[in-house]
């Protein structure tokens, strides 16, 4: 192995702007995404977005955002990368991500759940369901909240994703009752139902201005095959996921969960745990660009929170050590520009910046999330059997001519 590459990096930090694509993906048009383009057409709609700290990393040399110009000297390496595995979900995007490439897609159930799940879920819960379709999550508690009030009976409903959903006042149903039906319903979701995510989604308030609370809580398969997170967690290395990635891998090889409530709390507690991190990583999940903005095809409100994670940026960045690296990636996209309120089958960026990682360099089109898994293996001097490692592109040269320092990024 290259001497270069051995313990140079020991530190890494890999932040996932969910739902933030980057272009349709040759295959979109099977999905019904074709001219999905998340963060190009977001762009459009907004008249240009404001992002001068990506901008310098390098966001506006993978594609054409506007607003955002490519700039001249890239302080971060960029580029895209195509997911492998069939489908744009939460799950098999972060799986990838991590180095687990798969076969097959989830279930999913744009008729609504088949009766024998739903009278299995039923008779085990005690009570009757209301609802079973696709439908946005704000929408259904809107138009069958006040009948749950009533009846006390959990709405289920699901999306183009392959999850099962259950939201149910707080005042209602209690929360850890609510748990409790979601770990009854993983059970039943077995074999050919074995659906990606099975989710809590607790609200509370009045017919007419309902709101989701933060006590969401995420049922997830675990993944089929160890994760690249496991290896190194087996190996002695602290893995700490900030957000809900813990419920992403089924808390496989997460040594610390950090929960937050939203994105400003996920990037504060990010940039705690990288000044206190040790050897290892600190993986990152966005969730509002997703949740609260790409579903609800709100493009104002995600240029919003792509500004702010933008003026964050700086403060994320000083944070790293010597040794430290950061990936700024995403795992699917969800264009708010299209008729669609569900995930869209995309590339995502890539932008990779480090102290010691050379700057400007030209990653091109990775093949694979699982590209990701692979580097951040070998910077831990271990292969990865998914994915084709970039770590010799990144580490290759003077470690110490930057052109831009996480100093120069605006405040």
């Amino acid at each position: 192995m290259d001497s270069s590459v051995q313990h140079s990096i020991t530190k890494v930090v890999i932040i996932v702007l969910d739902g933030t694509g980057i272009g349709a993906l040759p295959d979109a048009a099977l999905y019904g995404d074709e001219g999905s383009n998340t963060l190009g057409n977001l762009a459009e709609a907004v008249g240009g977005l404001r992002l001068p700290n990506l901008q310098r990393l390098g966001l506006g040399n993978i594609g054409r955002i506007r607003g955002v110009p490519p700039a001249a000297q890239p302080a971060a390496a960029w580029g895209k990368m195509a997911e492998r595995s069939p489908g744009k979900d939460t799950t098999t995007g972060h799986w990838e991500l991590a180095g687990v490439i798969l076969n097959h897609p989830f279930p999913v159930y744009p008729c609504g759940f088949p009766s024998e799940i739903i009278v299995s879920f039923e008779e085990r819960i005690g009570r009757r369901v209301l609802g079973n379709k696709p439908a946005s999550g704000t929408e259904i508690i809107e138009e069958l909240g006040p009948e749950h009030l009533r009846t006390g009976c959990p709405i289920v409903y699901t999306s183009a994703d392959s999850v099962f959903q259950i939201a149910a006042h707080e005042e209602i149903i209690p929360v850890e009752e609510l748990y409790r039906m979601c770990t009854i319903a993983r059970e039943i979701l077995a074999g050919e139902h074995a659906v990606a995510r099975v989710i809590a989604r607790p609200f509370s308030g009045k017919p007419g201005s309902f709101q989701r609370t933060a006590r969401r809580h995420d049922f997830s398969l675990p993944p089929p095959y160890p994760t690249v997170l496991e290896a190194l967690a087996g190996r002695g290395y602290t893995v700490v996921g900030v957000g809900k990635i813990k419920d992403i891998f089924a808390g496989r090889g997460i040594s610390r969960s950090l929960p937050a409530k939203d994105n400003a709390d996920n990037v504060q507690k990010t940039i705690s745990a990288v000044r206190e991190m040790s050897p290892g990583v600190v993986f990152t999940n966005l969730v509002d660009f997703d949740t609260l903005y790409g579903h609800r095809n709100d493009a104002a409100g995600f240029a919003r929170a792509l500004e702010e994670f933008d003026d964050a940026l700086p403060e994320l960045l000083r944070a790293v050590s010597e040794e430290g690296a950061v990936f700024i990636t995403a795992d699917h996209g969800c264009d708010p520009t299209t008729a669609s309120t569900d995930h869209s089958r995309e590339y995502v960026p890539l932008l990779a910046w480090g102290p010691r990682l050379k700057p400007g360099v030209p990653l091109g089109t990775r093949s694979s999330f699982a590209d990701l898994a692979a580097t951040v293996a070998r910077f831990f001097n271990f292969d990865w059997p998914a994915g084709t490692s970039f770590a010799h592109l990144l580490l290759k040269g003077n470690y110490g001519s930057l052109p831009y320092s996480a100093g120069s990024l605006e405040p």
